[in-house]
């Protein structure tokens, strides 16, 4: 910063060019944005709910059948069924049971994933080319 003249009470600063876009770039997070601002923030966030969505429900499907999984490996592995009181072969025939249960929703989540995310573009397929079309005009 270099100073310029001085004022009654202070000096006044003039700043070089990359001093400058930012503080253009702070003072615009503190005005109101226009108008096609507004539409790319909302095309924006209309993009990213698509796969935000699916991610947390697939997450959800992976993790839950991850812990079913798991769970029936302990049965089979473990001192477990003992705790519980099964016999090794009760306790075999449940443990894999339930370990199939859980590979099984654990090897959903992609499939589910794909389909939210077919089903979300082909629901907001119609805001978003409208808003695509008004910011390309």
């Amino acid at each position: 910063m270099e100073r310029n003249h001085q004022e009654q009470n202070g000096f006044t600063y003039s700043y070089s060019a990359k001093e400058q876009a930012e503080l253009k770039k702070i003072r615009a997070k503190y005005t109101e944005p226009t108008e096609e601002e507004d539409k790319m923030a909302r095309l924006r966030k209309l993009d990213a709910s698509v796969t935000n969505t699916a991610q947390a429900v697939a997450l959800g499907f992976g993790i839950i059948g991850a812990l079913i999984l798991g769970f029936g490996m302990s049965l089979i592995m473990t001192e477990l069924a003992e705790l519980l009181g099964l016999s090794a072969g009760t306790a075999m025939v449940i443990g894999i049971s339930i370990g199939v249960v859980g590979g099984i929703l654990a090897s959903l989540a992609y499939p589910v994933y794909a389909a939210i995310v077919k089903a979300k573009r082909k629901q907001l397929a119609p805001e978003i080319i409208r808003l695509t079309d008004e910011l390309l005009k």
